[in-house]
């Protein structure tokens, strides 16, 4: 009896990418258009516009991750933890600009016990060497907050850093895609286009930023809401059909 031979699944190594050429593509107001209205009956302040970039990347490269602040904020939530020696005066100048927990050991068994009221973390430089011996990687990894040179997180300025975080937000490169939350429901289509823009110009700094051994560029942007489906952008602004103007898609449902 003859055996049957299993085809092997053919491997990328490249992420893959679709022909944009045979997709219909939108205009910024166009999306804007049809997702408010997948979004009606929500409660608007659990929409959020979502901008998904996608990257012609290689798989095992490089990734991209950076924080960004954007000309209007779509976080208003942020509560900031700071790692420092306990007492000292950067301690009380970071309780004084508002952050929800401040220390070294006493931090570190608040978070091994599970009490995590901030939602971003720093550290001050001479604390670095505690954080490491704290061993809290696999706590703080998995939520995206242990801190990192990389992210600016790990700072000798804990003020101008916690500064820098109020209003601003964290992205990172998974799968070859860079996902972050854009705009809220009520922004106006000259509000989300700000954001838009501010975001592909940090984008694409980083790219410019990657080993040329292993080289990404942008392939395609794709705006979706909280319970809608995602729309490809083509770049332009202006809806297609001429009686829908910006003004028509700026207050919330």
């Amino acid at each position: 009896m003859r055996k049957r031979t299993v085809r092997k699944k053919r491997k990328y190594k490249t992420y893959r990418c679709y022909d944009l050429r045979d997709m219909e593509q939108y205009s910024l107001c166009d999306a804007m258009r049809y997702l408010r209205a997948f979004e009606v009956g929500n409660p608007p302040a659990t929409v959020k516009y979502d901008l998904a970039i996608k990257l012609r990347a290689y798989k095992g490269g490089p990734v991209i991750r950076n924080t960004i602040r954007l000309p209007f904020p779509v976080k208003t939530d942020t509560r900031i933890g700071v790692i420092c020696p306990e007492g000292s005066p950067m301690a009380v100048e970071a309780q004084q600009l508002g952050a929800v927990a401040v220390g070294e050991e006493s931090l570190f068994e608040s978070i091994r016990a599970g009490n995590i009221p901030f939602n971003k973390l720093i550290c001050h430089v001479d604390s670095q060497d505690a954080l490491k011996k704290a061993n809290l990687g696999k706590i703080l990894g998995p939520k995206g907050l242990m801190p990192n040179p990389k992210t600016r997180t790990i700072t000798s300025d804990v003020k101008a850093t916690m500064q820098d975080l109020m209003g601003s937000d964290e992205y990172r490169e998974r799968q070859g895609v860079v996902r972050m939350a854009i705009g809220q429901l009520g922004f106006t289509p000259q509000m989300l286009s700000e954001n838009i823009k501010a975001m592909m110009s940090v984008v694409k700094e980083d790219i410019s930023n990657i080993d040329e051994t292993q080289p990404k560029a942008l392939d395609e942007v794709v705006l979706s809401t909280t319970h809608g489906p995602g729309f490809s952008l083509d770049g332009t602004f202006s809806p297609k059909d001429e009686s829908l103007k910006p003004e028509h898609l700026q207050s919330v449902m």
